[in-house]
């Protein structure tokens, strides 16, 4: 299925209640300009984790956008405590966190955390719309292990989802097809995992 950003039949969160947690007064209201012009009528607005966590004992969300840094606050603890200890189906619910920090450790530290994206700032109304079909299009499982719940993490080289365009190099093509030679023994895969000694 082709995805078109700009048409509103196929994108509309009229009737879905997303959460947005941010600090600051003008990143909460570029959020919210954002998501009110993609058709979002029903946001809750929280400036705080503890009151975040109120409304998510409250309410179903069907989206949450969190910034990664709340002054003393860590938007990652949030995220975690959301997939270890909130209700469901909330602990399920698609979190994006916004950050102006997006380098390596900030992304796998927003992948640990059980984010589904994270999204550099400044916010542009095309990389958020993208990235919230992307989260509504992808479809990835969620994992529950004693140190980790939330999507899979083991998603990087999937590619986009059908119809998007990615952003790596390495990211594969839709059709894959069937594999030409045969897959490997294992014993060629633990050949090929055994140490061996280099000759200096």
């Amino acid at each position: 299925m082709s995805i078109d950003v700009n048409s509103r039949a196929r994108f509309n969160l009229k009737d879905a209640n997303i959460l947005l947690l941010e600090r600051g007064i003008m990143d909460m209201e570029i959020l919210v300009h954002i998501l009110v012009g993609i058709g979002a009528r029903n946001l809750t607005k929280c400036e705080k984790i503890e009151e975040a966590k109120t409304q998510v004992g409250k309410v179903n969300f069907d989206l949450a956008i969190v910034n990664a840094v709340l002054g003393p606050e860590d938007g990652y603890d949030f995220v975690s405590s959301v997939r270890r200890d909130a209700p469901e189906p909330n602990k399920f619910m698609p979190i994006i966190v916004v950050s102006g920090h997006t380098r390596a450790p900030h992304v796998v530290k927003a992948r640990d955390c059980g984010a589904h994206f994270i999204v550099a700032k400044p916010l542009t109304p095309i990389i958020l719309i993208e990235r919230i079909f992307w989260v509504a299009h992808a479809g990835r499982s969620f994992v529950t292990t004693d140190k980790y719940v939330g999507p899979n993490r083991r998603f990087r080289f999937d590619g986009p989802p059908t119809g998007e365009v990615g952003r790596r190099y390495d990211d594969l093509k839709e059709d894959l097809g069937a594999a030409i030679e045969p897959n490997m023994s294992q014993d060629q895969i633990d050949a090929l995992m055994l140490p061996r000694k280099v000759n200096l």
